[in-house]
């Protein structure tokens, strides 16, 4: 636990997948996360995501999670950037990844979550775990880890290898990832049910924790 209370994680995305992941953590033990998101609460977000009540609705996602986090432990450490990450983001700020142990990717843009990727990779001793695509499945016992570049069936990792393909770039070591073997129901919304969305969240959560476990077995 003592261990678990000294790492630092930085969050991105906290919708339907990462606002479970965030919870999940600081439940767990951990008291120094920053969560960055640049979108506020919406009504389309109340079926699945973390902080949305009617209560919040209009408010920086960041904000209303910080507030529910904090009510949790006061003593954690919750920084909320109320931005979008994007390919400007490493060029000029806000983020110094080299002062976090652990990058949790949980973007959807395909070009954001590629620079994220490959910025974090460069990091030294830096460790990402990321979310592939939670939407259009309805099974949560198909949702299970893998290695970016293996993952076979999701149409999110496909467009991340391919974007990194395109530019001739590609990560400097291996990414774990959460995703479904379940193929994508076909629908004409792209929507997401909170029973996968958060499987996938709390699975983040465990691979963070069970590297730190094994951080604590290696002492």
């Amino acid at each position: 636990m003592a261990l678990l209370q000294s790492k630092r994680v930085i969050l991105f995305g906290i919708g339907g997948v990462g606002s479970w992941c965030a919870e999940a953590l600081i439940r767990t033990g951990l008291t120094h996360l920053t969560i960055v998101d640049g979108d506020t609460v919406q009504a389309s977000n109340l079926n699945r995501q973390l902080p949305a009540t009617q209560a919040t609705l209009g408010l920086p996602k960041v904000e209303a999670l910080k507030a529910r986090l904090l009510e949790i432990n006061p003593n954690a450490e919750i920084e909320a950037i109320y931005t979008m990450y994007n390919v400007q983001c490493t060029k000029e700020g806000p983020f110094d990844l080299s002062q976090y142990d652990y990058v949790i990717d949980a973007i959807d843009d395909v070009q954001a979550k590629v620079d994220l990727i490959l910025y974090a990779s460069r990091v030294r001793g830096l460790k990402i775990f990321c979310s592939m695509g939670a939407a259009l499945r309805l099974d949560p016992t198909q949702v299970t880890t893998g290695e970016l570049m293996s993952i076979k069936g999701d149409a999110l990792a496909k467009a991340v290898r391919a974007r990194m393909k395109k530019i001739g770039q590609k990560p400097y070591r291996k990414v774990k990832c959460v995703y479904s073997t379940e193929q994508a129901q076909p629908c004409e919304t792209r929507g997401s049910l909170m029973q996968v969305t958060a499987v996938f969240g709390m699975t983040l959560a465990s691979m963070v924790v069970g590297d730190i476990q094994k951080c604590t077995a290696n002492v």
